[in-house]
């Protein structure tokens, strides 16, 4: 959430800061300004809405020719979006421009002392106090003065700050919110994300939490806490530009959605050799898995629902209980939790602010913890035990569906690996899982050609106002990612069930003409989950089922028959989710949604 793009060099700054935010749409935002520093001053501009707001702004006020400045996407948390309270924010004096992702959760005591020392608040952001407070502290050292700031800050933030005072300088640090470095020739970035900066350079630091970074067109200098100077690594990104742009689509979630098939081998064919998991490398060893009492998977939204499936596929490889908890629950209800436990936290970004800290509650109390994470060296990944890469590259649209998928694949890996470890699986047995888990980009291609029969039943019934999915075992768990998808991207209200729970008072709630989506590709519960849909049938619904392709269901209770290739039922969620991703997307795109920024979701979700 949120978005920080900063730029000094021997260009003009505006184009590099404009093409940046661009880049960083799809976190969220509902406004958006730039700071350039000018032979005069701070010059800013800033507006609610869209970035080409922003953009014809600049244009109608010129006089912006600057090489260095800094600029922001706003996702409102303190204060409604309004021009006032965009990013940047200027200090009393006007010599100090500070751009900030986060929260402040001390900023109301702070406001107070800086009013009673004769600062007046322009706008009802925390952020405009951190630019005041870095006045109050300014001395004419502009390291020293951030050191004392940051000391009084409660919270987590992100930080660019621009000085008239320091031309040709950045500044910049952070404690639980990302920041990356982006390292070129004669010019040099910082930014909430890699799709800002790889226009300009593959090469970045990734900054941890507490340090500072002065930035200028030839040099980049890191700084711990106390101001001693660091030797950062610097890493490499590892795809291009194009695998951050649409290619010919006209969205990115149809895009991410049609890049499945490789985000899955991508994730699965570098652990798996000689039809067993080899996750040695990702820190995951026979060890790990022996004495467990229990494993916990804690994560949010669309991750979280990958940790049910995960819940499933676990406890029936591995034969030891599993949880999946909502992080943000998590922590706040002591959990039972130790040494002789395992916590697995998932999470696209590696920043999501309440799995990090479910993490954190985990390792304090003494559990061994793993992250399934897709971005490299994020926050997650740093702090975990182990990591597993999902390796699924960039997704950009803010509905998750190929890092979801790569999700599961990672977690079916897992599954696999602690079955054998602990002899509940034997190895001729954890062999076939592989091969089957190995087909699985293969069938994902095969479920994808059902899109022209989605296009189709999206243009049905997307004046629906109401939809429930049901299912159970893995056809639950998949069930409850498909509701959030349809949530997500077409705003219409859906629930999920297990099917089995609709007789205890949910069925109230089925009339003429309700839609009701059956997930049924487990054979040992197909004929339970029919009785299901005959019940909401009876009741006057309107039934689409998905199911594989042994079943042929009775047309006359199902109005529609969506057919995915027959798998193992523990892996089904990987095809079943498929057609129901593409569902939500085609019922977005008939309902006029904007389907890669929904409305009042952020891609990451870095405050609680």
């Amino acid at each position: 959430m949120c978005g920080i793009v900063g730029y000094v060099g021997r260009e003009e700054a505006v184009p590099v800061l404009l093409q940046g935010l661009y880049k960083l749409e799809y976190r969220g935002y509902d406004s958006a300004g730039v700071a350039v520093l000018r032979p005069e001053g701070l010059k800013v501009v800033k507006t609610k809405g869209r970035i080409k707001n922003l953009e014809d702004k600049v244009q109608q006020v010129g006089g912006m020719e600057s090489t260095c400045g800094i600029g922001h996407t706003r996702w409102a948390t303190h204060g409604e979006p309004s021009d006032v309270n965009a990013h940047p924010h200027i200090s009393r004096n006007g010599r100090i421009a500070i751009v900030h992702n986060g929260i402040i959760e001390n900023y109301l005591e702070l406001r107070e002392m800086l009013t009673k020392e004769g600062y007046e608040m322009q706008s009802q952001t925390d952020t405009e106090v951190v630019a005041h407070l870095f006045e109050y502290h300014f001395k004419g050292d502009m390291m020293q003065a951030l050191m004392d700031t940051v000391k009084d800050l409660r919270g987590s933030y992100a930080l660019g700050i621009l000085s008239a005072d320091d031309p040709g300088e950045i500044y910049c640090t952070k404690r639980d919110n990302p920041l990356i470095i982006g390292v070129g020739e004669g010019e040099n970035l910082i930014a909430s994300d890699i799709p800002a900066i790889i226009q300009k350079t593959k090469h970045y630091i990734v900054l941890e939490d507490n340090q500072i970074a002065r930035i200028t067109p030839d040099s980049v200098e890191v700084f711990n806490a106390f101001g001693q100077k660091l030797e950062p690594e610097v890493q490499t990104v590892n795809w291009d530009i194009s695998s951050a742009e649409k290619g010919g689509y006209e969205h990115f979630m149809i895009k991410e959605i049609m890049e499945q098939p490789k985000a899955l081998r991508d994730t699965i064919s570098p652990r798996i050799e000689g039809d067993l998991p080899r996750l040695e490398e990702c820190g995951l060893t026979d060890e790990i898995f022996h004495n467990l009492r229990n494993i916990h998977i804690v994560a949010c939204g669309s991750a979280l629902h990958a940790g049910l499936v995960g819940r499933e596929v676990i406890e029936r490889f591995a034969r030891v209980p599993v949880s999946a908890s909502v992080a943000s629950e998590f922590r706040y209800r002591n959990p039972i939790i130790g040494k002789e436990d395992l916590c697995i936290v998932i999470s696209q970004s590696g920043e999501t602010a309440d799995t990090l800290a479910a993490m954190r509650e985990a390792k304090k109390r003494g559990a061994r913890t793993i992250a399934i994470v897709n971005v490299v060296s994020s926050s997650a990944a740093r702090e975990a035990d182990s990591v597993l890469y999902t390796w699924a590259g960039p997704e950009i649209a803010v509905a998750t569906t190929k890092a979801y998928s790569a999700q599961l694949a990672a977690l079916y890996l897992v599954a696999v690996k602690a079955g054998l470890a602990r002899g509940t699986l034997t190895e001729e047995e954890g062999k076939e899982y592989c091969r089957k888990i190995n087909e699985l980009p293969d069938l994902i291609g095969e479920a994808l050609r059902t899109r022209p029969q989605i296009q189709y039943l999206a243009s049905l019934y997307s004046n629906r106002q109401s939809v429930f999915f049901i299912g159970r075992g893995v056809d639950y768990a998949a069930a409850q990612e498909a509701s959030l998808k349809l949530k997500e991207i077409s705003y219409i209200h859906s629930e999920a069930y297990a099917a089995g729970e609709l007789k205890h008072g949910t069925i109230s709630l089925i009339e003429d003409g309700t839609l009701v989506v059956a997930m049924a590709n487990d054979k040992a519960l197909y004929e339970k989950t029919l009785s299901n849909v005959k019940s909401v049938k009876a009741r006057g619904a309107s039934v689409i089922m998905v199911t594989n392709e042994e079943v042929e269901p009775d047309p006359e209770i199902c109005d529609f028959v969506v057919k995915i290739p027959d798998c193992d039922p523990a892996l089904s969620a990987s095809l079943s989710i498929i057609p129901m991703q593409l569902f939500s997307y085609y019922m977005g795109v008939y309902r006029g949604c904007d389907i890669d920024k929904p409305r009042n979701l952020a891609k990451s979700v870095t405050v609680e």
